[in-house]
This record gives C-alpha cells, structure tokens and sequence, in this order.
C-alpha cells in the first residue's frame, strides 16, 4: 500500500474510533462460521460438537452449502444411471423411486439425503444460533444440459435449467417452512430457515459454466446471464413455499477473476455484476444484437433481482487486508468499502434492477496458514494478525452486516487425484488444493488465529502521543454490557506485567470496544481483557486476554 493511502486509512479508521461507537461503522455486526465438512458431512457427534465450539466462540449463525447434486441423490436417475447399478433388486427400486419423484415436493426425494441438513438446523436452532442456506450446484444430472467433451470437468456446473432449480428449491423452502413434519424424530416439525442464498460463487467455472462463449459470432459472458436467470428462478421457488419475505441474498461473488474470456476462466466482479445487470462497461444499457446474445429481452419482462442484501467473499490470498487488489475489477477486503458505491451505481444505470443500498454479507473469508500449507499459507502469527485486521475493516464499513470464518479446521491435503488416482507429490500445489484456513489444526489444536477469533483486537497509532484501539469480546452474550479493559505490558509472554491503560470501556451490542488513549511508554504489546466485576463471593478480576499486539501503523 502506498504511504499516501495508509496515510488516509490511519486517519479514517482514527477518527471513527475516537467517537465510538461511531455512526459510520457497524457496531451490530454479526459472525457467522462456515465448515461444511465438519457441519455436514461427518456424524452427528461432530456436527454437535462442531456448533458446540462455534458458538461457544461466538458465532451468531453457521452458514452452509446445501449442493444439489447431493440433496438430490438418486431421486430421478436416468435410465442409463440405472442400469449402471448393481443388482436387479436395487434398479426396481430406482425405478420405482424415479416415477414418484416430484421435484418440488421433498417428500418424494430419498429421505436419508435430507437427514444431516435436519439434523444441522436442529441442533443449531437448539443452541440458539440461525442457519444459512446456500442453495447451489453442482447439481444432479437431470439439472444441467449435457456438456461438451471440451467442458466435461465442469459437467455438473454446466448451464443449469432455471426451471428445475426453481423446483429444487421449492422443495427445499417447504420442508424448512417450520410446519413440515420430519419423517423421522417421531414426525415433529422441522424449525423454519429464514436465511438464504441462491447459487455459490457464479463467476467461477468450478461452480457456473461456462464462465464465456460464443454466441451469435461473438465471445461473451454468459455465467451472469446463466446466474440472473437461475437467481429469479430461486427467488420464485422461495416465494412459492412461503420464504418470499425472508432474507434473500444476491451474488455470493468470488473476488477475482480473469481479463481473458474463456469457458473455464472466471469473470471478475464488477464486470460480472454489470454483465448481470444487462449493462455495457460504461454503464448504459445493451441493446440490439449485443442484447440478444445476453437475453436481456426475457430480464426485461421481469427487470428486478430481488434481494434483501448482497453477499461477497473478499479474500485476498496471501496479502494484507488492507491492500488493493491488482485491478479495480476485483473486490477483496482491501477495496471492500468500494462495493456499496458500486451496487449504488449499477442500482441507478439500471433502473433500480437491484435495490439501492444493499446490505452487505461477508459469507466467506480467511487465511491459509503455514504450517501446514507451505505452498498457499501465511505464518500462524500473522494468521491471526490478518484476521482481526480484516475484521476491523469490516467493522468500520457502514453497510457490511456481517463476516464469516471460514474455516473452523482445516481441511486435510488432497492425497491423490480424484479422478485419475495418481499420488500427488507431498507439498506440491495439487496436494494442498484443499483448504487451511482454519482457527483449528486438522487434529483440533487451536492456532493463535482461535484466541484471536474469539477476543479480536487491533492497536494502532492515533496521533502524538495517541494510540487507537478496537475489539470484541465475541466470546460473551452479545447484550452482556461487559466493560473492556486495554493494557499495556512490556513482556509479550507474561500478561502479569500488563498494566491498564486509562479507563475500562463499556462494550457495546455484540460486546464491540474501541477508544483512545494516551500512549503510556514506548515500545511494548497491548492486550485488552474482559473485566469480572465483584460478587458476593468472589473478588473483581480479569480474564480472558487477548493475544498481545504490537503497536504500528494500520497496513505495515
């Protein structure tokens, strides 16, 4: 980042912290935890002990991937599918299952598909915490047209039919409509879901493709043109199992991208929203040929993409969160507070096609360590730096209303090919494809990034003499009233040569913090602490400190 830019980020983010809690941040900021592996596709034991940890951690909701390749299972095999199966006994019973399916009726999909979703929204609502559906493919083989020989790596990602994912989503809205009785658990009703996505980063190939094609003589983006359509497909199924005024969000959007257009390269953000929006690079309309080929005739006899907030997934890989991105086509954390102004303006170039003043969700972010990962990981220390710093640049955005972790554990490497079998070499970047962003080691020892996670705090300068600070006690009740304690220690090991520094500072909703202070010596580490006021029986103390920080400018 240049000097000049660090310059003006010091002096926004110390002027929001000076009268905090401020009015142009977002002190109701919500976190939400996302791990799919260990929420869905482990055994109950895990799945419990997963929300267990996550909201011990604080976390108001867990969201989740719900892929309709696998909710869908062996609902409607095709007729080659079935004579693939072993045993006549087992293809009468595929058959026979294949002619009572229903798309928009979950009654009529194999029900053991639905069992780790059931579970998951149970024992979450259990806890207290909310679910988050991302509704999304890959899906099963009747979802999509048949992709060509070039395109078959992204087979179950290509050119889904809208019509059939409004029907899958249907199904899915009714049996979380909060009356729909489990078949199992003695036939109680299964709680309601109220949170939604519609389909899982769409301007990348893995998950939507073909990302460009030609059509009509010309290369073009067609995932936002596949996307748009498959979004107001959604919205319709959630509307028609009784979801149409829940929260709906739009995009759901990678932060890269790719210049060259191509059916496996992905679209960066903002060209993708425009392209979505039937919009040129300078912000006026398609029309004629240009229009066809993005059928933005069929957009226009329904204009609108209804949503109650937009989702992003800002990563930005191995770099500070405070750097921005290569191009301004991309959207990470680095240029997060350019994504309200954008949305604003798309809103405006096309005729309110997206509402103004979108929300805005954070449903994915983190950072890989190393160890383990020596190819894609950042030191576990600056780990756990990078975290809270993206957190509080989250913070200080008025329209983001909430982040998300991701991942609670790691994930393990990927040992060999899954479609050739051949061994990955160890360390090689196919063997660490998978993801360790976690708070956790893959064997559940907790990285400093856990402690972080759980008591965040970020120091910096704040003038002569001055140093700012913010954080959360993300650990406690979110209407707790829990004061906050700032100390300085001159030992970053022994929290016991800490002392406090100025006043305890009352926290505010979801126990947020943050002041000024004088610096009181040079040098040294600053922790904060959640102070235990005195009972009856029991002594005021203080507990729970957080890692200590050094104090240097936001950025370096």
């Amino acid at each position: 980042m240049r000097l000049r830019q660090l310059a003006l980020l010091t002096a926004l983010l110390t002027g929001i912290c000076v009268f905090a809690p401020a009015a142009q941040a977002a002190p109701d900021q919500a976190s939400i935890m996302m791990d799919d592996d260990l929420l869905l596709y482990r055994d109950n034991v895990t799945q419990t002990r997963t929300l267990v940890t996550m909201q011990s951690m604080g976390a108001d909701a867990v969201r989740v991937t719900m892929l309709w390749r696998i909710a869908a299972e062996g609902a409607s095999l095709s007729n080659q599918e079935i004579e693939r199966i072993k045993g006549q006994r087992n293809r009468e019973r595929a058959r026979a299952q294949k002619k009572r399916f229903k798309p928009n009726d979950p009654r009529t999909y194999p029900t053991r598909n639905w069992d780790r979703y059931d579970n998951l929204v149970k024992e979450a609502t259990k806890l207290g915490m909310r679910v988050f559906f991302t509704l999304t493919g890959p899906g099963p083989s009747y979802a999509h047209r048949t992709a060509p020989p070039s395109q078959r790596r992204n087979a179950g990602t290509y050119k889904p039919y809208p019509s059939r994912f409004r029907s899958f989503v249907e199904a899915v809205g009714k049996r979380y409509s909060g009356t729909y009785r489990d078949e199992n658990a003695l036939r109680q009703p299964l709680p309601r879901v109220s949170l939604w996505s519609l389909w899982n980063e769409p301007n990348q190939p893995g998950w939507l493709s073909p990302q460009s094609e030609t059509v009509n003589g010309q290369l073009i983006p067609v995932a936002p043109t596949l996307y748009r359509e498959l979004h107001q497909a959604g919205v319709q199924g959630l509307e028609r199992s009784g979801h149409g005024n829940d929260a709906i969000f739009l995009g759901e959007t990678a932060p890269l991208g790719n210049t060259k257009r191509s059916p496996i390269n992905g679209i960066r953000p903002v060209p993708f929203l425009r392209e979505m929006l039937c919009l040129r690079p300078d912000g006026t309309p398609y029309a004629g040929a240009d229009a066809e080929r993005r059928r933005c005739h069929t957009f226009n006899r329904n204009p609108t993409l209804k949503a109650t907030a937009f989702a992003h997934h800002p990563y930005t890989k191995k770099a500070n969160p405070t750097r921005n991105p290569s191009s301004p086509d991309e959207i990470t954390m680095g240029n997060i507070g350019s994504l309200g102004p954008l949305l604003d303006t798309l809103s405006a170039q096309s005729g309110g096609k997206i509402a103004a003043n979108l929300p805005i969700f954070l449903t994915e972010f983190g950072y890989e360590s190393n160890p383990p990962d020596v190819v894609n990981g950042i030191p576990l220390a600056r780990q756990a730096e990078f975290n809270q710093l993206a957190e509080f640049i989250a913070y200080n955005e008025p329209r983001v209303k909430a982040t998300t972790q991701f991942l609670l554990r790691d994930a393990g490497p990927l040992l060999r090919s899954p479609v050739t079998r051949k061994a990955y070499r160890k360390n090689s970047r196919e063997y660490w494809f998978t993801y360790q962003s976690g708070l956790y080691t893959q064997r559940g020892r907790a990285k400093p990034a856990a402690f972080a996670y759980t008591l965040p705090l970020v120091v910096y300068p704040a003038g002569p003499g001055m140093v700012g600070f913010w954080g959360q006690l993300r650990f406690r009740p979110n209407t707790a009233q829990d004061i906050a304690l700032l100390l300085w220690c001159p030992d970053e090991n022994n929290p016991r040569t800490c002392v406090q520094v100025g006043e305890g500072v009352p926290t505010a909703f979801r126990n947020f913090f943050s002041g000024v202070v004088p610096v009181p010596a040079p040098g040294g580490f600053y922790r904060a602490a959640y102070f235990i006021p005195p009972t009856g029986a029991e002594p005021a103390k203080i507990g729970a400190y957080s890692l200590a920080a050094r104090l240097k400018p936001l950025g370096s």
